[in-house]
This record gives C-alpha cells, sequence and structure tokens, in this order.
C-alpha cells in the first residue's frame, strides 16, 4: 500500500460548521467501508482544511480507488501525489 496527497477543491470548507465535517466523514467513512467489504484497500488517514482546499492522506492499493473513492463519495480529487518521502525534525538526525 502507498500513500498519498490528494488536493480537493471544495470553495469554504476552511469554514465549514462541525456538523459539515461531521457529515463529510460520515459519508467518506461509509465509501469506504463499502469500497473494503468489495476487498479494496483504501484507508484514510486525516485531512487539512484551509479556506478552500481540503487536503487529505490516504493509504491506498492502487492509486485508482481514489479516484474511485472520489466518485462514489461525490468529493472531487483535483491533484493526486503519490508520497515517496516523508521528511520531518528527525530527519536531521541522520540515519
Amino acid at each position: 500500500m502507498s500513500k498519498y496527497i490528494i488536493h480537493r477543491d471544495i470553495p469554504g470548507v476552511g469554514s465549514f460548521t462541525p456538523a459539515e465535517y461531521q457529515a463529510a466523514a460520515a459519508k467518506s467513512n461509509e465509501v469506504i467501508a463499502a469500497m473494503n467489504a468489495e476487498h479494496k484497500g483504501i484507508q484514510w488517514v486525516h485531512s487539512y482544511a484551509t479556506q478552500d482546499v481540503m487536503f487529505c492522506i490516504y493509504i491506498v492499493d492502487d492509486e485508482t480507488l481514489i479516484y474511485e473513492h472520489s466518485e462514489r463519495s461525490g468529493f472531487p480529487a483535483n491533484v493526486v501525489r503519490k508520497v515517496t518521502t516523508v521528511v520531518d525534525p528527525v530527519t536531521a538526525e541522520g540515519a
């Protein structure tokens, strides 16, 4: 499985109410559960909301599953990028 960052253009997403975030998360979870029941490996890790963009982190068996989730959930997947390396403060310590 590989990790991906998904850029979703969603106008006003940074100003959603808690109920709107809850409904969006519930819809995503519903679709993911259905896909996993179909033996499709997809996991939502978490998301970051900015003014008009949601950045989502997913772990999937295949990139095409991100687009399938997008179609089934109604959430756009405007840009999808595979994570090749994670760099964090510990990286400075070397191997």
